[in-house]
């Protein structure tokens, strides 16, 4: 056997030995490092919803998310009929949220921000919130931005409400 391969034998079977075990440890270390990564990145959640049709001046449900610790910001897609509003309002459930940002996006892509800076209570609802262009666009999107309060306070349950 050739020198060099007699070298390139001894580099193979000590890898076999010692290297076999440091690659699983580092497999591990790698595979520990990727979930606690994907746990501590936040976390963008979107519902897609249905609105029920009523009458003129009463609220009904546009859509529910639940805001998490890992997340800070929540979307719900507003499909339909049912999606002329003239107001919306959020009812929280479950935890307190901190409700800092909006954006409503309307049918023709247009967004309305509004800074929220509103403190829901658990239970609570936030202040009936007037929409630009109330009767004339369609909503097909509603973001919003929050923290939440506590961390063994639990999930808040958010529900936007819409008056036509």
């Amino acid at each position: 056997m050739h020198p060099r391969s007699r070298r390139w034998t001894e580099i193979v079977n000590t890898h076999r030995t010692t290297g076999g075990a440091r690659f699983s440890h580092l497999a591990f270390a790698a595979v520990v490092a990727t979930l606690a990564v994907l746990w501590a990145v936040p976390v963008h959640s979107q519902v897609v919803s249905h609105p029920r049709g009523g009458t003129a001046g009463g609220w009904r449900v546009i859509g529910t998310t639940e805001a998490g610790f890992q997340a800070d910001h929540d979307g719900i897609l507003v499909r339909g009929p049912f999606d002329d509003f003239r107001k919306i309002k959020f009812k929280v459930t479950g935890a307190p949220l901190n409700l800092q940002r909006l954006v409503v996006t309307y049918e023709n892509g247009v967004p309305d921000k509004m800074d929220a800076r509103h403190n829901i209570p658990e239970g609570g609802e936030s202040r009936q919130i007037d929409l630009a262009g109330s009767g004339k666009r369609r909503i097909r999107r509603i973001d919003f931005w929050y923290d939440t309060k506590g961390l063994l306070k639990g999930r808040a349950h958010v529900t936007v409400f819409g008056m036509k």
